[in-house]
């Protein structure tokens, strides 16, 4: 038999037809109606009924089908290793199983999220499978039987208060079924929290209690003849009962009880006793309630429901929330509204009313809408009369609210963010100065000046540091009331001074030098400075020639550009202009590498202008000793580091001269004294 070495979709077909096409019914065998677990217990499933639901993703492996799956939750309280065993009936059977934390998550996302992986085993090898502190891989995936990949994962560390699902999938197309149990690990699945009951409340008519519990129980340890209850004084007998989703759950949150007859208002105890099933309410770890525990409630007479108050209204309200301090029945209330009308400070009508959320036809809040928002401040009412359906509002026991009940609200102004600001531009710091109106009792103010900064005043201002478009937004608040606005303004008035030599700041004797502008800027005036005593007040000089140094050591220009912009503020940059005494290249006839500071280096010298240079270095026999394309890297006398003999050298010069694009070659002799 083939295993899940095929893609899952393929495994819908073939020898798993039958089970495919049916989906899966049985309790338990959806995540939704999952067994509750108990970690002492021991699961046992004499048949598994074929069926699917969806593909689970499956960490690295893909994903694979439930196939005749069965599902099992569980809530973590010791924060630990978690240990189980599936044992087949058939030794043969092969059983696949993966565990989700299902933590903040609805039970069906186990077939969309695979963040919920915890560890798997899908191996296609048959036998016992589950958790091993042995192993150390948190998923085997779909395998040849032959290949007799194991079937044990390692134990997941699962935490204190995570709530998980095991999926039990049985690969093999039989109905035999399987035993699941829990242990070995360090983890603690059993609740120590033991049942109890917490509240009950009778109905409108006195025949109906409501039982609501601590957590959740059994729906098997519930007696439907209501034999578990009994209600003091002995007026009336308790002759059904149900649970609150025992329908499609194995356990229930809070009962349903049914009197003989209706209690009259007054105190009553409901008292737990075991019933005709000999026990009292179970929970999943088969803790009871003990019996004789009682439970006070009181049956009030009944009286209307009046309205209780209104939810606070926003900023500009159209919309009024009433709340009533017990259910409404929905259908009581007109949707043309006219059970309600508003007066106040200024003229507005209700145009529509509806029950907001019911459940069950019955909601504790009526939403009132008004034909337009309130933006102003104001005192107003809302008033409850007779509408158009011939009552007010009715609550779930019938009982209808009196006319003429009201409740007060009061109104904000809306605000607005709109704000005054101007701009002082500056030769170091851009200013801006800011100011809201303050009216409608605007109370906060929240400035953002871009990137730069924030404020909190209503009227102040702001320096920038830097230029460009900047984003203003200011935000405000008057307790109620928000509103915000922005605008950009732009900084343009930066100003750099800078400029370009051509053809470089280092000169030959009869070279001319070309200074151009690159300011940034609204300049208005131009001021160079050339070093030597000349200046011009253009934005472009013409080309200047620098007079032949006196020295060996040739000459530095400082030259400057002075530049001023349209409102006043000015720059100044600088470039040392080197001229030099001489670009006549030529190598040395000797030289004495002893660190004295004289003719210590080999090298072509003045090569200032020498493109595509090449210059290397041979000794008496051939070999090459020194090369470079740099003309100010220099030949020091050594090889690695090692000084070479006195002697003959030879070298070799290759160049192409700049300005002319003529190419040059040489070759000479240099004596290396020591």
């Amino acid at each position: 038999m083939l295993r899940r070495i095929l893609p899952a979709f393929l495994l819908l077909i073939g020898a798993y037809a039958n089970c495919q096409n049916q989906a899966c019914s049985t309790l338990g065998q959806l995540p939704q109606t999952a067994f509750p677990v108990c970690g002492i217990d021991s699961f046992h499933q004499t048949t598994v009924p074929q069926c699917v639901n969806n593909s689970v993703p499956a960490n690295t492996c893909g994903s694979y089908a439930d196939t005749n799956p069965f599902w099992y939750q569980f809530t973590c309280y010791t924060t630990g290793t978690l240990g189980f065993l599936i044992t087949p009936n058939n030794l043969d059977d092969d059983y696949d199983w993966e565990l989700f934390d299902l933590t903040g998550h609805q039970p069906a996302e186990v077939y969309t999220n695979p963040a919920l992986f915890v560890v798997a085993n899908w191996s296609g090898s048959s036998g016992k499978t589950g958790t091993s502190a042995s192993s150390s891989n948190n998923i085997s995936c779909g395998s040849d039987p032959r290949d007799n990949v194991t079937t044990f994962s390692e134990m997941p560390m699962i935490t204190q208060g995570h709530t998980y699902l095991l999926l039990v999938s049985h690969f093999t197309p039989t109905q035999s079924g399987y035993s699941l149990s829990f242990g070995g690990g360090t983890a603690s699945i059993v609740d120590p929290l033991k049942p109890s009951m917490i509240s009950a409340t009778a109905n409108c008519s006195g025949e109906v209690v409501n039982l609501g519990l601590n957590k959740r129980v059994l729906c098997s340890s519930l007696a439907a003849n209501g034999s578990d209850f009994k209600i003091l004084p002995t007026v009336a007998k308790v002759i059904a009962a149900s649970g609150s989703d025992c329908s499609n759950s194995f356990d229930m949150g809070s009962l349903t009880l049914t009197l003989d007859k209706p209690l009259l208002p007054g105190d009553y105890s409901l008292v737990i006793q075991n019933g005709s099933d000999s026990s009292t309410l179970l929970d999943n770890c088969n803790n009871n309630i003990p019996p004789n525990s009682t439970v006070s409630f009181t049956v009030f007479p009944l009286v209307p429901t009046p309205m209780d108050s209104i939810i606070p209204v926003q900023c500009a309200p159209d919309v009024l929330s009433l709340y009533f301090r017990k259910p409404i029945r929905c259908s009581s209330v007109a949707a043309n509204g006219s059970d309600f009308v508003v007066t106040g400070s200024y003229p507005v009508s209700v145009v529509s009313a509806y029950a907001d959320s019911c459940i069950g036809e019955l909601s504790s809040v009526i939403k009132v809408k008004l034909n337009k928002p309130i933006q102003n401040a104001g005192n107003f009412s809302i008033t409850l009369k007779t509408g158009s359906d011939s009552n007010t509002v009715l609550d779930d026991c019938a009982q209808e609210t009196p006319a003429g009940s009201y409740l007060d609200f009061i109104t904000a102004d809306t605000v607005s963010a709109n704000f005054n600001y101007s701009v002082k531009l500056g030769c170091v710091f851009d200013t801006l100065f800011y100011t809201h109106d303050g009216k409608n009792g605007v109370t906060e103010w929240d400035w953002n000046f871009d990137t730069s900064g924030t404020g909190h005043a209503r009227d102040s201002f702001f320096l920038f540091k830097s230029y460009g478009t900047k984003h203003i937004t200011l935000h405000t608040d008057n307790g109620v009331c928000t509103d915000s606005s922005s605008v950009n303004i732009v900084l343009d008035n930066e100003l750099l001074s800078r400029f370009n030599v051509s053809p470089s700041n280092e000169l030959c004797p009869e070279d001319v030098i070309q200074f151009s502008d690159s300011s940034i800027g609204k300049i208005t005036s131009w001021y160079w400075i050339f070093g030597d005593g000349s200046s011009a007040s253009v934005q472009n000089p013409s080309p200047k020639k620098y007079p032949a140094p006196p020295t060996r050591n040739g000459r530095v220009y400082p030259a400057a550009l002075v530049v001023r912009n349209n409102i006043g503020c000015f720059d100044t940059s600088y470039k040392m202009i080197k001229v030099l005494y001489n670009c006549y290249i030529a190598v040395p006839s000797a030289f004495t590498p002893n660190g004295d500071g004289l003719n210590d280096y080999l090298y072509p010298l003045n090569a200032y202008k020498a493109d595509n240079l090449e210059f290397r270095v041979f000794n008496r026999w051939g070999q090459l000793v020194f090369e470079t394309k740099d003309w100010t890297k220099k030949w020091d006398g050594k090889i690695n580091g090692n000084p070479q003999a006195p002697g003959t050298y030879v070298w070799m010069l290759r160049y192409t001269n700049r300005d002319t694009g003529q190419l040059f070659s040489e070759k000479g002799t240099t004596v290396l004294i020591r």
